[in-house]
């Protein structure tokens, strides 16, 4: 088995970026599963109806988020019947949507986690503890189980898959936007990776247009950001995976821009 994972996916740029390599990544690995994290797709913050729906149009099985989930009010009106939209898991009790859902795959059910980290982020419930309970409800039904762990804190990231190793498929990180070179499969089968990267805009600031954030640290002064134009990038990680135990063996990085060819 295989999942494709894409990261962080900001804005139009981002979206330009699934319509043209997703179908062309899909076509030189073959994933078995193909999840894209959405959550800075409409205009780099939150998601529409009309996006995540493309998204499952152009490949994807699912869907995942992170802290900008609640930016796009609409949201509100199609997250509760969206079947392959997945929130961070570790929300309160009682907050709208799915933190984990369970996609069959050429007969084989993977669960699919989205958890959000407390480090430098508003205070959710412990993802440790949360990621507990799902793993125990998740292995009920299957042994591969993937988490896209949407934190700040590097130290955060490798301390949850440190501590899910053997447990879950893969623990891959999201939010920071910058593609790390530690992608590894941990001692008991776990495959890792602090953050996937971003995409969209390869000459911004983490996607958002670099002379406004310049202003931010030369001045202090309050600015908006918005999403850049120009040249772009695509960023992910192939995993390879025994559907029987649900070990990883192999964890690939994916990188698409102007210094790095698909065809590398």
């Amino acid at each position: 088995m295989r999942i494709l994972f894409v990261g962080d996916v900001v804005g139009s740029p981002g979206r330009q970026m699934i319509q043209e390599y997703v179908p062309k990544l899909k076509k030189k690995y073959s994933p078995t599963l193909t999840v894209i994290n959405g959550e800075n797709a409409a205009a780099g913050k939150g998601i529409t109806e009309a996006i995540y729906r493309g998204f499952l149009e152009i490949g994807a099985q699912a869907v995942t988020l992170g802290n900008h989930a609640w930016d796009n009010r609409g949201i509100f009106e199609f997250v509760e019947e969206a079947k392959y939209l997945v929130r961070p898991a570790n929300f309160p009790e009682g907050t709208p949507g799915k933190g984990m859902i369970f996609i069959n795959s050429n007969g084989v059910e993977v669960a699919i986690i989205n958890l959000q980290g407390r480090t430098f982020l508003p205070p959710l419930d412990c993802p440790f503890k949360k990621l507990d309970a799902l793993i125990a409800e998740a292995k009920k039904r299957t042994n591969i189980i993937f988490v896209d762990f949407h934190a700040e804190a590097t130290s955060e990231k490798q301390a949850l898959g440190w501590y899910a190793d053997g447990r879950v498929t893969a623990v891959v990180g999201t939010h920071t936007h910058v593609q790390t070179a530690d992608n590894r499969i941990l001692p008991a089968g776990t495959a890792y990776i602090t953050d996937v990267g971003m995409t969209g805009p390869y000459d911004g600031i983490l996607g958002v247009d670099r002379e406004a954030v310049l202003k931010k640290f030369l001045t202090g002064l309050p600015v908006r950001f918005e999403v850049t134009s120009g040249r772009t990038q695509l960023s992910a990680v192939l995993i390879d995976v025994e559907p029987a135990t649900g070990r990883a063996k192999k964890i690939q990085r994916i990188l698409i821009n102007d210094d790095q060819s698909f065809f590398d």
